[in-house]
């Protein structure tokens, strides 16, 4: 059978906020498309760009290896690469100028190649898949391989004499447990835990229980697995940890699902399944605060190694809330932070500035929320437009010099919002630093001394003062907008 490489283009070192982290986690959607290739026969091998420094390392594999077929095959589980950021999308447009001059057939399956296949394919791609990609892969190259035309393939978009023909979508697949498990022996773990050993946390791995989301939250692109909730058996999954304990001896777990465990009683299921294997394991997922509320939920979560929540909480204002059809209200917020800390689980926010409508009272709000709340941690990001999202359609006129961040510290506001891209880069940091301040003087308050808690309230030395200055700032820079 022939050879096939897989890739995929997110490089860290080229996301400068993301590669200080020190956090990485290997392309679990590569992973996937690549086990089901060698399931059916094909001789594959995997370049991971994670950790390299750019596109020009592949050439030597490629010279090496002599690929039939080149399958640039993004992780669609990273919300990183749904951001669809031109450093990794002219880095991807290298690796494909590579590929053909070495005679590869190259296959491109990502965001942002599903929402622009048009600039990939101009730049040499043969084909771009559309969606979700493991199915219409192996059909492509089976086709591929027994000269059968692909005309009609389902799910592929390709360039016939000078004309871009796009073809239906296909159905998204309903049964994952049909795939077998993620090709981890193809990732040098190794090269992963000595980056993770540099952040001081735990060595992580990531997971996906799930596809898709089922709410519409209108700024929220969904290229790859779309507005649909489906999901692994509790046991496929108990399976893969079982997998990654005996053979890395990984037991925290990065569940990365954009709605954990939303399926009634599948994880009651997990929880008894890891008992039944005897597998203590921590893991932090994402989720909403409208599901948290209920209590027999968090329980059984908290039991079976649950640590910390990331919701997407936004704002304090419920006007903005609505504004997104978010489906969520403030006081559940509220809710559920209390509820989460009663359980002992920590809870972590993910906020959005320079929403449409945005006023200054509405930022306040927010801002007053986190220093009351008093979350574990927060990710901080303002408004960013992406094809296919409701808010991409009502900002689109406005996009003409600028459409996609650089880099995932970008944030440049590219419409017309409240207030100017400086201000909301220097909001983001002085929220951060408020953040900060709030932990260290609420340690300072309860006389609770850790070496943590010790560090922190050394810092309100930098942090009373600075959030001071940025105030000043950010009032200056209000004004200049």
């Amino acid at each position: 059978m022939s050879n096939i490489l897989f890739s995929h283009s997110y490089y860290y070192k080229l996301d400068p906020k993301q590669w200080k982290n020190k956090t990485p986690f290997p392309p679990l959607g590569t992973l996937y498309a690549a086990s089901l290739l060698r399931e059916n026969n094909y001789n594959v091998n995997l370049f991971d760009t994670n950790l390299l420094d750019g596109p020009n390392s592949i050439e030597a594999v490629l010279k090496q290896e002599k690929p039939n077929y080149l399958v640039i095959y993004d992780d669609g589980f990273n919300y990183l690469t749904k951001m669809c950021l031109t450093n990794m999308r002219e880095a991807c447009f290298e690796m494909i100028k590579m590929g053909k001059k070495h005679n590869c057939t190259v296959i491109i399956n990502s965001s942002d190649a599903t929402d622009h296949y048009e600039k990939y394919l101009n730049i040499g791609a043969d084909f771009v898949i559309q969606g979700e990609g493991e199915i219409t892969l192996l059909e492509l190259i089976n086709s591929l391989e027994n000269n059968q035309s692909t005309n009609e393939l389902e799910g592929i978009v390709f360039k016939k004499e000078d004309k871009i023909h796009k073809n239906k979508p296909r159905p998204v697949l309903q049964n994952l447990d049909k795939l077998p498990l993620p090709a981890w022996d193809l990732v040098d773990i190794e090269s992963y835990e000595k980056i993770w050993k540099q952040s001081g946390q735990e060595f992580t791995l990531n997971i996906a229980t799930t596809r898709g989301c089922p709410y519409k939250c209108n700024w929220c692109a969904k290229p790859i697995y779309g507005n649909r909730y489906n999901a692994h058996s509790p046991k496929y999954i108990v399976n893969e940890i079982k997998f990654l304990k005996e053979k890395f001896g990984v037991t925290r777990f990065w569940m990365c699902d954009d709605i954990f465990g939303l399926k009634p009683n599948w994880v009651q299921e997990f929880n008894s399944l890891l008992k039944k294997e005897k597998l203590n394991i921590t893991y932090f997922i994402q989720s909403r605060v409208d599901l948290l509320l209920k209590e027999d939920t968090i329980d059984c979560l908290a039991e079976s190694g649950l640590k910390e929540v990331w919701v997407g909480a936004e704002s304090a204002s419920q006007k903005i809330l609505d504004a997104m059809d978010k489906g969520t209200t403030v006081s559940q917020i509220y809710e559920a932070t209390k509820l989460l800390k009663q359980k002992g689980i920590k809870i972590a926010f993910f906020l959005q500035f320079g929403y449409l409508g945005e006023t200054q009272e509405d930022i306040q709000k927010t801002i007053a929320m986190v220093k009351e709340l008093n979350p574990d941690n927060i990710g901080i990001s303002v408004s960013y437009p992406l094809p296919g999202t409701k808010f991409y359609d009502k900002v689109k006129d406005d996009l003409k010099l600028k459409a996609n961040w650089t880099d995932s510290d970008d944030f440049d506001i590219m419409f017309h919002g409240s207030y100017n891209s400086n201000y909301y880069r220097k909001l983001q940091r002085y929220v951060h630093k408020e953040f900060r301040k709030t932990k260290g003087l609420k340690y300072l308050k309860n006389f609770s001394f850790s070496t943590k808690k010790l560090k922190a309230i050394a810092k309100l030395a930098y942090y009373i003062p600075s959030t001071f200055i940025d105030k000043i700032i950010l009032n200056r820079l209000k004004n200049e907008s």
